[in-house]
């Protein structure tokens, strides 16, 4: 018999893998343009040719022992340096390597930081609609993800419901933004007043309050909007960052987490996580990807293709009678199911081979995902489909 925490994970099994895996077997039944498969978050624009050019250059050049070889748990030196150096740059921080960690890309450094810091019993907030696995990693550790009920006129985070859900018992918060699965940004006046509430609520529980934020889509926004950098905000933050959408490398598993030398305990959290690679397995973050990702630090993919599926998208199904927010950032629409039955309406999109992700599993019942980082052909092909719902449900 398998362990039961492990049980009740294989039970409760990715609603977006599963689709996922469902829409193959569709393609393969039905033909893969005639399936519109919006259901995971895997970026549809090459890596950029620098990436490519940077691996041959590294494999012809260094020294293969050392190029495939261990590193120091936290990652190569140089890499954190040149890291290090790049953030400081765009965001006017004093980071040096030892406020780095590589790992196995966003959600590789999330289980670092949660196995590091939390203790059974412990309790981490975030806000709904959140990304589906926080609550897999937080249960990994024997601690509770308690989540924030969402603000649905802005997705912006429900400040007044949150101060009241902070205990004795918090030992962190989780923030996405760019959000997934909304694209809302999170607002330098949401993260003052986010970083209020918890300076307040340390200094009432007489404990720090971690506040980890995972940034895989942090290179994704839209219209000029910025992103703010959240450790500004509050000194007891934690990033997580990935290259998986910014440099559209999702299957190559390298980022990094960065840990302030001016949070509580910095010292002895980095030294802990640096272990904690090591006790989860990962031992390092992929050696060859590391020196590829320090020498495309400048490189960016091309978000103009998102951006022209997001308004072509967004567009149509406005026109149509959807309701739904317009995206700033990542590449999501977060769509209101009509009648509000969620799981129905992704039954019924699925039959016109529609997939798309019931928001239920992101804990904000009623909602859609449709993941837009697809061919815009794949958006133009599945718009009679959507046509149809909408006039199926009365919206046009």
């Amino acid at each position: 018999m398998i362990s039961e925490k492990m049980k009740k994970l294989a039970q409760n099994n990715s609603v977006i893998r599963a689709m996922f895996e469902e829409g193959k077997q569709m393609a393969k039944e039905f033909g893969a343009e005639n399936v519109y498969d919006f259901s995971l978050g895997n970026p549809s624009v090459p890596a950029p040719q620098a990436v490519r050019q940077a691996a041959i250059q590294i494999l012809d050049s260094e020294d293969s022992l050392m190029v495939h070889g261990y590193m120091s748990n936290t990652g190569y030196e140089d890499v954190r340096d040149r890291i290090a150096f790049s953030i400081n740059e765009r965001f006017q921080t004093a980071f040096t390597r030892d406020n780095l960690i590589m790992t196995v890309g966003a959600a590789g450094g999330l289980n670092v930081i949660l196995k590091t810091l939390l203790n059974p019993g412990d309790e981490v907030l975030t806000f709904a609609p959140f990304f589906t696995e926080y609550t897999n990693y937080v249960a990994n550790y024997d601690a509770a993800l308690i989540a924030v009920s969402p603000n649905l006129e802005t997705f912006q985070p429900n400040l007044s419901e949150f101060r009241q859900r902070i205990t004795a018992k918090t030992k962190a918060v989780i923030i996405n933004t760019p959000n997934n699965p909304t694209g809302v940004v999170y607002s330098a006046q949401t993260l003052t007043a986010l970083g209020e509430i918890l300076e307040e609520k340390q200094q009432e529980f007489g404990a720090p309050i971690y506040l980890i934020s995972d940034e895989p889509y942090r290179e994704l926004a839209y219209d000029g909007v910025e992103v703010p950098y959240v450790t500004k905000y509050y000194r007891n933050t934690i990033v997580g960052y990935s290259w998986s959408k910014s440099l559209s490398l999702p299957g190559e598993r390298i980022g990094y987490l960065v840990i302030p030398s001016e949070a509580d305990d910095a010292a002895l959290i980095y030294s802990a996580a640096s272990i904690a690679t090591r006790v989860l397995g990962f031992v390092n973050a992929p050696s060859l990807l590391q020196r590829v990702v320090a020498q495309c630090l400048n490189e960016k993919t091309d978000i103009a293709v998102y951006d022209r599926n997001r308004e072509l998208l967004y567009g149509a199904l406005r026109a149509d009678g959807f309701a739904c927010i317009k995206p700033e950032g990542a590449f999501y629409l977060f769509v209101k199911a009509p009648n509000g039955d969620d799981k129905a309406f992704v039954a019924r999109a699925k039959q016109l081979h529609i997939l798309i992700v019931p928001a239920t599993s992101f804990g904000c019942p009623g909602y859609v995902r449709i993941a837009y980082c697809v061919s815009h052909e794949t958006i133009q092909r599945s718009l009679p489909a959507f046509r149809q719902l909408a006039q199926e449900y009365g919206l046009c």
